[in-house]
């Protein structure tokens, strides 16, 4: 009896200790932080719960005239052909923030991995790993992607590989510079003498050491996301019709822009929070941790 309940009494004390810490977490953030973390909650939100709550389908024509303001019928107004925006929004929402995020943390993933590859093997590996990443970062981000779209066509995967092949070298220069001082540390030069391996020592003893900074990093990939696939779909190259992101939502609507139509304006007040939430968040986490660690 007593030996069964240990294991639930330890499962209830890590619970609690994880609860706790959440909570302080929260606690130390600043009021900026605190305003970043609820939008981009909000945001995740809507882009998963979003197109259940949407009260039309997102190419349904429902308003007698285009450009509607503002209206019980239509809380968002209507598009340039009628469509209820705020349904056009909340499907929108889906692909910027799903694509954005997936390709963040795709890129997060492949430039950490190759890091600590570099950083815990010989000399010639990390150059020729450093040197190929350099290249990749000197073409610049929307050449790269209407080289792409011209040589296969824009598509959801290939918009998704594009944003994260275009960060993966940031998150890779990020990465080694933490991984190459890590790997000086006294207690992973103990781990050495004691005869450990690469990846032992990679997942072991560095990457636990790089997660914070990493997490900080990734919230800067996911807004250069956000705005790279905005720009693309501005341009007509990012998710094509019947679908929309929140860039093609205000593409198709510029003609909206001379009579400040609520289909232009809210799309890219959409993307313009986002991107500010994100930041928010983001700037404020060097400071919570530095009050946890006080605390």
């Amino acid at each position: 009896m007593t030996q069964a309940a240990a294991p639930i009494a330890t499962d209830k004390a890590v619970a609690t200790s994880g609860l706790r810490r959440a909570g302080q977490f929260l606690m130390a953030l600043p009021l900026s932080g605190m305003i970043g973390l609820g939008i981009v909650v909000f945001w995740l939100l809507t882009a998963v719960f979003g197109p259940m709550l949407a009260p039309y389908a997102p190419g349904a024509i429902v308003a007698s005239d285009v450009f509607d303001p503002f209206s019980a019928r239509n809380l968002l107004g209507s598009d340039y052909l009628g469509r209820d925006v705020l349904s056009r929004l909340l499907h929108g929402a889906r692909y910027t923030v799903g694509l954005a995020f997936a390709a963040a943390l795709l890129a997060s993933i492949t430039g950490t991995g190759l890091a600590l590859t570099a950083a815990v093997s010989g000399r010639w590996i990390d150059e020729v790993m450093s040197r190929m990443m350099d290249a990749l970062i000197s073409i610049p981000s929307k050449i790269f992607a209407l080289v792409m779209v011209a040589a296969f066509g824009s598509s959801v995967p290939l918009l998704l590989l594009i944003a994260a092949i275009t960060y993966v070298p940031g998150a890779y220069r990020i990465a080694r510079s933490l991984a190459v001082n890590l790997n000086q540390m006294e207690y992973v030069q103990v781990a050495v003498a004691r005869g450990e391996g690469r990846v032992y020592i990679s997942c072991a003893e560095v990457l636990p050491n790089m997660i914070h900074p990493m997490l900080t990093d990734f919230g800067m990939r996911f807004v250069f996301a956000v705005l790279l696939l905005s720009g693309m779909s501005f341009l007509g190259l990012g998710v094509q019709p019947p679908d929309a992101d929140l860039g093609s939502l205000v593409r198709e609507n510029i003609s909206g822009l001379g009579e400040g139509a609520p289909a232009l304006i809210m799309p890219a007040i959409a993307i313009a929070t986002l991107t500010v939430g994100v930041n928010l968040f983001i700037d404020s986490l060097s400071r919570s941790r530095r009050t946890m660690g006080e605390v």
